[in-house]
């Protein structure tokens, strides 16, 4: 795809400053359509497709999560692994303000807000993933580990559980 014909996002802008190989992809967005709806636009497997939810703690303190399209994230559990009482998703306009992404278009990259990155670990297994390139229905397929190189890991990355691993704090500088 031509550079001309994809949006320039934060998370692009982000991805271009860190060197970071990415392949742009749009799709037609589907209200409410989540990652099965890209990655049937796709043709890919929705467990390679990557949502980015905006969730908070008890204190309201923001974090973000990334989950396999085709996954849930028990929100009991990732509070019991991080140390805080509960985890909730944040309402979309929380989201959208920590973010500076609307929801739907979330990307972990080039958040206007810096908050902590958690992530599943099996996400780092895969051969290449999709994941939000800061705009409704545009996704960019990247490695994994380049996903780790974007978001800044803490000296590799702190393993806080069997299956979530905080990568860092991501947002603008």
């Amino acid at each position: 795809m031509p550079k001309d014909q994809f949006p320039v996002t934060p998370a692009i802008r982000l991805l271009r400053e860190k060197r970071i190989a990415f392949t742009p992809h749009l799709y037609t967005y589907v209200e409410h359509g989540g990652t099965a709806a890209s990655a049937r636009e796709l043709h890919v497997d929705e467990h390679a497709v990557i949502k980015t939810l905006v969730m908070e703690d008890e204190s309201k303190n923001p974090l973000i999560v990334l989950m396999h399209g085709d996954c849930e994230v028990s929100t009991k559990e990732l509070a019991r692994i991080i140390g805080v009482k509960t985890i909730a998703p944040c309402s979309p306009d929380t989201a959208n303000r920590h973010s500076g992404y609307m929801v739907g278009g979330t990307s972990p990259f080039g958040t206007r807000k810096k908050m902590p990155v958690y992530i599943e670990e099996s996400i780092l297994e895969l051969p290449q993933i999709y994941i939000n390139g800061g705009k409704r229905g545009f996704l960019v397929q990247i490695n994994p580990s380049d996903l780790m190189r974007a978001l800044e890991p803490e000296s590799g990355g702190v393993t806080l559980g069997v299956k979530v691993v905080r990568v860092g704090i991501g947002g603008k500088k």
